[in-house]
């Protein structure tokens, strides 16, 4: 069997090689390189990127076995998640490989803005020694405001601690308790630009937080204060910020990031440079060697992930998240429920709910309801289905997906169970559990129907008016035609009520047959289920 490919589309540390290991067939080509790019893309199941290499609608056009995007840094602006959503393709990167970095050089710029070290480095390398001119201030006991106390800003605070500054944030999605755990007060962003000598940002860039800081914050400042922002460039209004650090409003700004990069001649971006007041680094945030080798490593093992068919916690375009080892064992069982389901559905889905009983409620059981979705959609559409569009397939169908949890399993440990209502006005369920050491997966209900089965690759279900002799009859068609049953159960109600037949055969069986045996049995439900692996 061929192994995997992976393709390498940018220059990635021999880390991220040696993580991916020997089960894939890697390849390397130049990720600007339009045409080489689709014509690799061919025969990729995955592609490695970074930032240069644009995997957009054309280049997902031709990649008919893709299953993942990774992107070895933070970032996600050369990669159509859209696109990808739509062709199943997961789209991976590696969220928190630079954190450390980006918070190091929070700090250097802090410390640069303060004792003016880049110029008096100019001024001393042009020759002249003129200490007097570069008189900085300490840290010490003054107060820093961080504008987003996420994982980055959280590890600022706790380095800017260490030169016993007072530290205060801004955030509206963190709570005092959390707060208080890191040592940091809450304050009102008002608040915050009023207080603060020092002013640094580090939030996601979004309609909301585009230009937050901007005229009127600069206007509430000391003018002593410096302001930093290593994250997005756009979060500060350049503008305004030239205009203040002009007039005197504040004292300095030290930037990483700008609206435009490279920032354009003669943009307000590009006017920025040139002030004696400001220290500028040209997006330096991931750019050390340690950021640069986790991040390969990080999406090299979520390629992985997604190649072996598991849910990836990075995936940005996939709902599931962490998956407990409790739980990861149900994600095949839901699969193949989801299966059973679709192969007995006799009219079109319109509503699902995926019953949770037992004791897996105590993990967050998400993941299932993904599962239940890929082993519905499995063997009932043309394209390839995935974590990824299941969500997206249920939602063009209009089909209404819920997950339901109870604590309560009275016969099993765990029972999960896929009830969906149809568009005859029917309903339709069947149940399945894990049993046993080796967590054998068990079919264990069918409407109401209680049966007991390992799901095995070749099924047939059959639902019959009760009554002698039924058994003998189709077991005599089945031995004619060279089927082998190789396990059976049957469930009824009462006595000459509807019975419930499931055969485990060796192997599929002709529509012919089927034909044949559900004449003969006079049945009023016939169908074959075959179980396809992830």
């Amino acid at each position: 069997m061929p192994k995997p490919v992976v393709l390498i589309a940018e220059v990635l540390s021999p880390a991220t090689i040696d993580a991916l290991g020997p089960d894939f067939d890697v390849r390397n080509v130049d990720g600007t390189d339009r045409e080489a790019l689709f014509a690799a893309l061919a025969e990729a199941d995955a592609v490695l990127v970074r930032s240069a290499t644009q995997i957009d609608a054309e280049a997902l056009s031709h990649a008919p076995q893709l299953k993942v995007v990774a992107r070895a840094g933070v970032g996600l602006d050369n990669v159509d998640i859209k696109a990808a959503t739509t062709a199943g393709v997961m789209v991976v990167n590696a969220p928190t490989s630079n954190i450390i970095s980006a918070a190091e050089l929070t700090v250097g710029h802090i410390l640069s803005l303060a004792r003016r070290i880049p110029a008096a480095h100019g001024s001393l390398a042009a020759g002249q020694w003129k200490r007097s001119s570069f008189t900085g201030a300490e840290l010490f006991e003054k107060t820093v405001g961080i504008v987003g106390l996420g994982r980055i800003g959280a590890l600022v605070a706790a380095r800017l601690q260490a030169f016993d500054m007072r530290v205060v944030a801004y955030d509206p999605y963190v709570t005092s308790a959390r707060a208080q755990q890191l040592g940091v007060q809450l304050l009102s962003l008002d608040e915050l630009v009023a207080e603060s000598d020092f002013l640094t940002i580090h939030m996601p860039k979004t309609p909301e937080t585009t230009g937050m800081i901007g005229a009127e914050q600069f206007k509430a400042m000391k003018p002593t204060a410096f302001v930093v922002n290593v994250a997005r460039g756009g979060l500060i209004d350049e503008a305004s910020l030239h205009e203040a650090l002009v007039s005197g409003e504040i004292a300095g700004a030290g930037l990483d990031v700008f609206t435009s990069e490279p920032p354009a001649e003669g943009g307000t971006a590009h006017a920025l440079l040139s002030l004696p007041n400001v220290v500028v680094t040209p997006h330096l945030g991931a750019s050390t060697e340690e950021a640069q080798e986790k991040a390969g490593v990080s999406v090299a093992r979520s390629v992985r992930l997604a190649l072996g068919g598991d849910l990836v916690p990075d995936a940005v375009n996939v709902a599931g998240g962490i998956i407990d080892p409790y739980v990861r064992p149900g994600i095949p069982l839901v699969e193949k429920l989801g299966q059973i389901f679709a192969a007995l559905a006799q009219s079109p889905l319109t509503s699902l709910d995926v019953e949770v009983h037992g004791e897996l409620n105590n993990y967050d059981v998400s993941v299932l309801k993904l599962a239940a979705l890929k082993g519905f959609f499995t063997n009932i559409v043309s394209e390839s289905v995935s974590y990824v569009n299941a969500p997206l397939l249920a939602e063009q169908r209009g089909i209404a997906v819920r997950l339901v949890q109870d604590d309560i399993s009275e016969e099993f440990r765990n029972v999960i169970t896929l009830r969906g209502a149809l568009s005859d006005g029917s309903q339709l369920s069947v149940s399945g559990t894990l049993t046993g050491p080796k967590q054998i997966a068990k079919l264990v209900g069918i409407n109401e129907h209680a049966v007991e089965l390992p799901i095995e690759k070749h099924h047939v279900v059959m639902l019959y008016t009760d009554r002698p002799g039924i058994v003998a009859v189709y077991g005599q068609k089945f031995g004619e035609a060279g089927i082998n049953i190789a396990g059976m159960q049957i469930a009824r109600a009462a006595a000459g009520a509807q019975a419930l037949s499931i055969l485990t055969l060796d192997s599929p069986v002709s529509e012919a047959l089927i034909d044949d045996v559900g004449a003969a049995i006079e049945a009023d439900l016939f169908r074959q289920i075959e179980i396809t692996e992830a």
